[in-house]
């Protein structure tokens, strides 16, 4: 299904979007575009053929009967010596476009009623069971009765055969449709006085777009066939009037003595069809954008080949880092042949401590971690550095490797716990699966392994909980269960994308509690990507502030906090209500202007600097990561023991862009200067 768009968006803007999408899919399969080029140039030669056929359709060459192609019959002759050429092309405007009746009338059709369906209960009950008899009616029978009754009339042919492809389309249409209904933009446009109908066709007919396009272009060749198969069997156009299904019926009478006579109007039929499958194939492909779909197999052969050498052409490690610690050295990543996404990242996780990697939306956090149990999505790949656990470099393990490693060494809880949990499966089922596999023991060792699990993670009725589904438990429970399914192989290294986001105070609180819980009682460490400072100060003990794939400023949590030594930090923690007491509130919390720079926008000095209040010409050329003077701090900053020294602090406001203050101008007067024009 497509991704949806918010009520709030336009419908203009929504269709917009929509065919922008099926655009790029279409113009980005080889398949897709060869078929459009091909129905494309059928439909132009068809329309056009009076102007440039070289024969008319019933004109005889009596010298050259069932002839192959020659300089003047390029395509050949039939028995009667007419052109093969100007006959297949006479007829194609016909055929096309008799097909798309079969189209308009099937596709629009169960749209129409999957739409009103989906809007009513009461509706849905009596369409459903009128489809149900209408799929249950024998359609060729019903066609050749037709035929009998009223002749061979085609597009009245056709137009039946779409009413009774109607039923299935409607089956397709229902569900999307009822789906779409549940939204809650579709509920916002209800609260906003909007009718059914409006509701319909603004927010529900465009989420069907796709759907309604991929079932087109099938149609359109079922269709194709159909109307080729009747004229086979004599139910064509009448005679001398040309029909493809005919001229191949008339070739397949001379199939020993001229066989070629089957060959071009049997090829075009065939590349009709096909063209009208590619275009529906490519058309019904997920877009990339939408999901972080995990790679094929040969890209990830690929992958594992160009990390094994990005492994081996990087610097040596001089002590092997000690068992249940992670260290990562110089990583990056980037898109496979493209822009680089993550650049040289380091850092350590000592075991049984947490290490928070905090940052923006779009700063490489979440790429991060994922690098570290290679789970990048497809087209992303670790580019150079290592990441090592017990001896082994993950950037270059292959995926049979990797195999050993998720689950039982490092294990993964994601943002949405739903992502985790498969709706189809029992919390029981899905908890004792994982045990059995990841720990080889039998049914009844897994069954109260699970029950431990979840009475770990805080469940009081755990029994209960192991007998239902996923949607029938809030969304703390699930996030619980999640928990307790990466713990259940006895990872050492948890790595937990933003695992409180989605949750109530509350409920966050008590998952980090048990989260500190877990680390104590068990020694593993975790990986926390998040951007509540409040968690940070809550739960880790090393923090790595990242901004636009790099490290900024890395130390232990306590430091940072409370002496940062980064402009990006001092900045996020003045953006923090949580970071200030109550007597010295700012009346206005601190704003970082603009936003993160896009990959392919990053600069080649400080990447921070364009929205830096202290950025100097020192910061247009490569910042290295240094020691901060703090413990065994780092920080990424040509400036940062002159602000250290100054005790500067970010300005808690934006700064008017008339009161500009001039670059090169010392750290310790350009606040005097800017705390002056604000006064």
């Amino acid at each position: 299904m497509i991704p949806t768009l918010p009520a709030t968006t336009p419908a203009s803007l929504r269709r917009t979007a929509l065919t922008k999408l099926s655009g790029h899919r279409l113009l980005t399969s080889p398949g897709g575009v060869a078929g459009t080029l091909w129905l494309a140039a059928m439909v132009v030669a068809s329309l056009t053929a009076p102007w440039w056929l070289p024969f008319k359709t019933e004109d005889q060459d009596f010298t050259a009967v069932l002839s192959g192609p020659t300089a003047t019959h390029w395509l050949g002759t039939d028995e009667l010596g007419r052109d093969i050429l100007s006959r297949i092309f006479a007829s194609a405007a016909e055929t096309l476009g008799t097909s798309f009746i079969t189209v308009i009338v099937g596709v629009g059709l169960g749209t129409l009623l999957a739409l009103a369906a989906a809007n009513s209960q009461r509706s849905e009950g009596v369409i459903s069971r009128v489809t149900e008899i209408m799929m249950s009616l024998p359609g060729t029978v019903i066609i050749l009765a037709v035929i009998g009754a009223v002749g061979t009339n085609i597009p009245l042919i056709m137009a039946i055969l779409g009413v009774l492809i109607s039923a299935g389309i409607y089956r397709v249409m229902l569900g999307q449709a009822k789906s779409l209904q549940n939204q809650l933009y579709v509920d916002a446009a209800k609260v906003d006085g909007l009718s059914p109908l409006a509701i319909s066709a603004r927010h529900v007919l465009p989420g069907l777009a796709t759907t309604i396009v991929v079932q087109s272009a099938l149609i359109f060749a079922v269709g194709l066939l159909i109307q080729a198969g009747l004229a086979f069997i004599g139910f064509g156009p009448p005679l001398p009037q040309p029909s493809w299904g005919g001229m191949i019926q008339s070739a397949s009478q001379h199939v020993y003595d001229a066989p070629w006579l089957m060959v071009p109007t049997g090829v075009v039929l065939a590349l009709t069809v096909l063209s009208a499958n590619a275009i529906g194939n490519a058309l019904g492909k997920a877009p990339n954008a939408t999901a972080s779909h995990l790679p094929s197999a040969a890209v990830r052969r690929k992958r594992s080949v160009q990390a094994a050498a990005a492994a081996a052409a990087a610097p040596p490690v001089q002590d092997a880092p000690e068992a249940g610690k992670l260290s990562v050295r110089g990583l990056s990543v980037g898109v496979d042949g493209g822009t680089p996404l993550v650049t040289d990242v380091s850092f350590d996780v000592e075991p049984g401590t947490v290490l928070g990697l905090v940052g923006e939306s779009g700063c490489g956090k979440t790429m991060t971690a994922l690098s570290l149990m290679g789970l990048l999505p497809s087209g992303v790949a670790v580019t150079a550095g290592q990441i090592l656990w017990n001896g082994m470099n993950l950037a270059a393990a292959t995926d049979k490797d990797m195999e050993g490693i998720r689950g039982r060494d490092i294990a993964l809880i994601s943002q949405e716990p739903m992502r985790a949990l498969d709706p189809m499966f029992t919390v029981g089922y899905q908890l004792t699966s994982a045990i059995r596999r990841l720990r080889s023991v039998g049914k009844n060792q897994a069954n109260a392994e699970a029950l431990s699990l979840l009475e770990k993670v805080g469940i009081v009725d755990a029994k209960r909980i192991l007998k239902t589904y996923p949607h029938q438990i809030s969304g703390g429970m699930a996030q619980r269960v999640a928990i307790a399914l990466a713990l259940s192989g006895n990872p050492r290294l948890l790595v937990a994308d933003e695992p409180t986001t989605a949750l109530d105070v509350t409920v966050q609180a008590e998952i980090l509690s048990l989260l500190r819980t877990l680390v104590r009682d068990t020694g593993m460490s975790v990986v926390m990507v998040t951007h509540d400072l409040g968690v940070v100060a809550d739960i880790c003990d090393q923090v790595a502030v990242m901004y636009a794939g790099q490290v900024v400023e890395n130390g232990r949590t306590a430091s940072i906090l409370d002496s940062p030594r980064h402009p990006y930090t001092l900045a996020l923690l003045a953006a923090d209500p949580h970071a200030n007491t109550a007597h010295d509130m700012p009346e206005r919390l601190a704003t970082i202007k603009g936003q993160v720079p896009q990959p392919k926008d990053w600069p080649t000095g400080c990447r921070f600097a364009a929205r830096c209040q202290f950025a100097g010409s020192a910061c247009q050329v490569p910042v290295p990561l240094l020691p901060s003077g703090t413990e065994s701090g780092l920080v990424r900053c040509v400036k940062a023991d002159e602000l250290a020294m100054e005790g500067l602090a970010w300005v808690p406001t934006d700064i008017p862009s008339e009161h500009s203050v001039p670059a090169d101008i010392p750290a310790r007067h350009r606040l005097d200067i800017v705390e002056k024009d604000m006064a």
